[in-house]
């Protein structure tokens, strides 16, 4: 089992968006036969059995081992992943283009830019699994208190000059067989083409412009 997944198919999107199923996908994160699912939640064992086929045709349950009970063969379920994420390839042609609108300080942008790095990342995975390759990424978490709006523009505006600088440095558009990261902070390889509201917070400084060479 995989502890995150992403899901690009829009029926295996639907199907996992049915609040039985996604139910089904909470209990099987252990090996459960659909007798023992219908106990958990409620349901006779043949509806049971109808959602766990949809989900396994989706690839989102697989089968683990089956054991004798009586005179039956009890198939033994179990989810895929322990967690599901939705690619906005499942809403292909109403996915965010952080391209269409660039703006560093607007939340919609942000939300954008998350939405393509879940397909980007989705789709690097997919295909390094199928090619049973490693797949070299990185990303940075943390959190920061801001003392006041002032120090969060300052840092922002920091924080541009420094990853600026350092794509400068380390950027080669003329290697040979060199291959473009995107980062957003986060690294991994480029994917080409085909393949409650807070309160705003006043500015004192004006916002930094997002360099261009962040995107590589």
């Amino acid at each position: 089992m995989m502890d995150v997944t992403v899901i690009e198919d829009p029926e295996a999107a639907a199907a996992s968006l049915d609040p039985m199923r996604a139910r089904l996908l909470a209990e099987l994160a252990e090996p459960l036969s659909a007798t023992m699912l219908a106990a958990r939640v409620g349901l006779p064992r043949q509806k049971v059995n109808y959602h766990l086929k949809a989900l396994e045709r989706h690839g989102l349950v697989e089968l683990v081992g089956e054991r004798r009970k009586g005179n039956m063969t009890e198939r033994l379920m179990r989810a895929t992943a322990a967690s599901y994420v939705i690619s906005p390839l499942a809403l292909a042609s109403v996915q965010p283009d952080p391209d269409r609108h660039r703006d560093a300080m607007s939340a919609r942008w942000l939300l954008a830019l998350a939405a393509r790095l879940v397909r980007d990342v989705g789709t690097l995975i997919s295909g390094a699994a199928r090619a049973n390759k490693r797949l070299a990424t990185y990303a940075l978490d943390g959190e920061v208190v801001f003392a006041s709006a002032a120090d969060r523009a300052a840092f922002i505006e920091e924080l541009t000059t420094g990853v600026s600088a350092l794509i400068r440095k380390y950027h080669d558009e003329d290697a040979e067989g060199g291959r473009g990261h995107r980062i957003v902070i986060a690294v991994h390889p480029s994917v080409k083409p085909g393949a409650g509201a807070a309160p705003a917070e006043p500015s004192p400084v004006p916002p930094p412009q997002a360099p261009g060479a962040i995107q590589t």
